[in-house]
């Protein structure tokens, strides 16, 4: 617990207009809370940092409820109790399922599941076994269903959800074509996670790469960033692709959303597009962990972690992931382990 009895929260102070920026956002102190019946006090280890959280800046409500000026920032974490009165629960206790952007959180017990000692890293339950693992699990598996012989094309191939949803499907059999920003991350997404080719989307002429690693054209295409990636890829979708809708960070900082594609092709091919949310079917989260923490635990699961070490870098960790300029899945290390 801190020497001070203080904890440290990121706040909203005001809504961004495009980018966010690090004055769009403030550090309050205040007494570490106390547990009240079936509550639990953790102390953050980890804060994930993740692009639907710039959704949750803007004034209007989207698939969730808008962080309003003034509260904390909102975002999953892994804790370590230092009080406990839920008898599920007691001090020294690892576990994942408070949120906020803060040194400490008290949550209700119910809300927490606790991570067992000894196994994964504490970092992988905000990455690969996850929330983002899920969600690569969830698209890949309910809306792409790649089958052996099949092209599966996944954007932001490198991150978080795409680094997993590619090797999910490379599983079921498809040739994965992954898309990236520059020469390090793709020779990484070929290299360590094995995808069969990788198209940097800073490419002078994307398409024409896009065709290249894509001869047979692509049935299945995991979406991440939109814009004109998305315009490359739905260019050459086969008959009867199918496409996940998980992400547009492309357009994540526009204040006025740009003009959609064209869709008139997708009754002409029969495409199946579908957006989808991980938590629609939060059991899925279980299941993912499951089934993936063995995968971890022999290595045929690649992941990667880019950690930036203190909570006043929360901002600009969000700026940065808006950007691309993360490698990997992205975290904010609190306080140690």
């Amino acid at each position: 617990m801190s020497a001070s009895g203080l904890r440290r929260s990121v706040v909203l102070k005001s809504r961004p207009r495009g980018e966010p920026v690090a004055e769009d956002f403030g550090i309050v102190e205040d007494a570490i809370p106390k547990a009240g019946p079936g509550e639990v006090v953790t102390r953050t280890l980890f804060l994930s940092i993740d692009p639907y959280m710039r959704g949750r800046l803007r004034e209007e409500q989207t698939y969730a409820v808008a962080i309003q000026i003034g509260e904390v920032m909102t975002g999953e974490t892994v804790g370590q109790v230092v009080a406990s009165a839920d008898p599920a629960f007691v001090p020294g206790d690892i576990v994942v399922g408070a949120r906020g952007w803060q040194t400490h959180s008290v949550t209700p017990g119910e809300r927490l599941v606790k991570i067992p000692k000894g196994g994964a890293p504490l970092s992988t339950y905000l990455g690969v076994l996850g929330m983002p693992g899920a969600t690569a699990y969830a698209g890949v598996t309910e809306i792409c269903k790649p089958k052996a012989g099949e092209t599966f094309v996944v954007s932001a191939a490198s991150g978080a959800v795409g680094s997993v949803a590619g090797q999910i499907a490379k599983r079921a059999g498809a040739r994965v074509v992954g898309i990236a920003g520059g020469a390090d991350k793709c020779l990484w997404v070929q290299d360590s996670l094995g995808f069969d080719d990788c198209v940097d989307h800073r490419s002078l002429d994307l398409g024409r790469e896009l065709r290249s690693a894509c001869p047979n054209g692509i049935d299945c295409y995991f979406e991440n960033v939109g814009g004109v990636v998305q315009a490359a890829v739905f260019d050459q979708l086969n008959a009867f692709a199918r496409v996940a809708m998980c992400g547009m960070v492309s357009q994540y900082n526009e204040h006025t959303f740009p003009a959609g594609p064209n869709l008139g092709f997708v009754v002409g091919k029969r495409v199946h597009i579908q957006g989808f949310i991980v938590s629609d079917r939060p059991e899925r989260m279980t299941e993912w962990r499951s089934l993936a923490a063995p995968w971890v635990a022999d290595g045929s699961l690649k992941y990667r972690e880019d950690v930036i070490d203190g909570l006043e870098n929360a901002p600009d960790a969000l700026t940065g992931i808006l950007s691309g300029r993360n490698f990997g899945k992205l975290l904010v290390r609190v306080s140690a382990e």
